[in-house]
């Protein structure tokens, strides 16, 4: 839900270059993961769950803000949601590219959402079990890049990794960034799904905050020492997507190339999966409490929320034309906005319900629940101010993620009109 593998970093790396690059790869981790993967990794454990973060903020901040967390969530989702279709066409349009021509571009994205939804009705175990099983696919052409790339180096210089870029946008690629690691919380949503999640939710936040930072950094170094120029990654219509299909074409040659476009492919599919897995439940758990409809808590025999996933697939849908810069910035405004509510959650459910058992807790008492949280607020301020000149449908994308957000508020009265339900325990 995290990572889909290097796919995503051309943007870093022809933005900033690629010792700027890997200096971030490195630190934002530290600022942006490891805090947040803490707070799940506590209030996972504590309270897991069906809807996770939503929970939480319902039971810290009331009914009114859990409705405002599952909102921003949602609308963030529409926006995130529309890049891994994306992505998917883009890739495919390197081997077969007039099969991306014009609608049929949008009818290959409007596939991957279909056939994940057809999928997610398999259930939560189903879903997991092959977004693991995709992630190895997709690295296994990273590995051999990696180990030629190095073996091609063999300790001469520093390669491309000290070549100034002619021009940077810092902003730009610290944004990008934010993006490739931000989502742990996403995994939040399934703990009634998951086996003794107690135990499994801060080991897997923590390990997987490892991995990933390796899997972005590994492959970035390696061609950066085997002398590829960093402005080839942004190039062409699209930014740097698509670059790594030339680096292992020109490093490695025409066969590994084809396996990177086969796994640009399957990143495509592979993150939008169990994405879909994680977003739906949040329809489903806020009709458990009254704020949606009835008929969202309805499931198959295979547990899965079957009216959730036939109606956020649908929304999904209709956002598949944006550009991936846009995306992005107003994605991160409004997962941002999300996630700093679930900041706020932490420390005040620290002072609230001390008793809580907490089979994981982040040290410092509540002094250290709200220290933890300064780091992500202050990258997403900056995500924020580097976003203050991109429009959406016409608006900037700030006052655009600002209507977004003032609308939860009227949502949340015209939910007040629904026959109230009793909470299930």
């Amino acid at each position: 839900m995290v990572s889909g593998g290097p796919y995503g970093l051309e943007d870093i790396i022809g933005k900033a270059g690629y010792l700027r690059g890997l200096l971030m790869l490195a630190i934002i981790p530290f600022l942006w993961s490891l805090p947040t993967s803490l707070m799940v990794g506590e209030l996972g454990s504590a309270i897991p769950a069906e809807g996770g973060y939503y929970v939480w903020v319902h039971r810290a901040l009331g009914r009114f803000w859990g409705f405002q967390e599952a909102w921003l969530s949602l609308a963030a989702s529409v926006f995130d949601m529309a890049i891994y279709p994306t992505i998917f066409v883009l890739y495919l349009s390197r081997i077969a590219p007039a099969w991306t021509l014009g609608y049929r571009g949008t009818l290959w994205a409007l596939a991957v959402v279909i056939a994940c939804a057809l999928y997610n009705l398999r259930g939560a175990k189903a879903v997991g079990e092959s977004s693991v099983a995709l992630f190895c696919v997709l690295l296994a052409p990273f590995i051999v890049l990696i180990v030629v790339a190095l073996w091609k180096w063999h300790g001469h210089g520093t390669g491309a990794l000290t070549h100034p870029l002619a021009t940077t946008d810092i902003g730009g690629a610290i944004s990008v960034c934010l993006w490739n690691y931000m989502g742990w919380d996403n995994a939040s949503t399934v703990a009634q799904e998951v086996e003794d999640p107690q135990r499994n939710y801060p080991r897997a936040m923590l390990g997987s905050a490892i991995l990933v930072a390796l899997t972005y950094m590994l492959p970035v170094l390696a061609v950066g020492l085997a002398g590829l120029a960093a402005e080839q990654f942004n190039s062409g219509a699209n930014g740097g997507t698509g670059t790594w299909t030339d680096a292992a074409h020109t490093i490695v040659g025409p066969a590994i190339a084809l396996g990177v476009v086969i796994g640009g492919m399957i990143n495509g599919v592979g993150m939008f999966n169990p994405l879909m897995m994680s977003y739906t439940r949040v329809p489903f758990a806020m009709a458990e409490e009254g704020l949606l409809p009835k008929f969202f808590t309805r499931l198959n025999r295979r547990n899965a929320p079957w009216v959730s996933i036939v109606f956020c697939a649908t929304i999904w849908a209709l956002a598949l034309n944006f550009s991936f810069e846009r995306l992005i910035s107003i994605d991160l405004v409004l997962y941002g906005a999300a996630l700093l509510l679930e900041f706020i959650a932490l420390a005040v459910l620290r002072h609230r319900e001390p008793e809580l058992p907490r089979p994981f807790r982040i040290p410092g008492g509540t002094l250290g629940s709200i220290l933890i949280g300064i780091a992500p607020a202050l990258l997403i301020a900056y995500a924020m101010y580097t976003s203050r000149d991109e429009r959406v449908l016409g608006l900037p994308a700030l006052l655009f993620a600002a209507l977004v957000a003032l609308a939860g508020a009227l949502i949340y009265a015209l939910t007040q009109l629904l026959p109230r339900r009793t909470a299930t325990p």
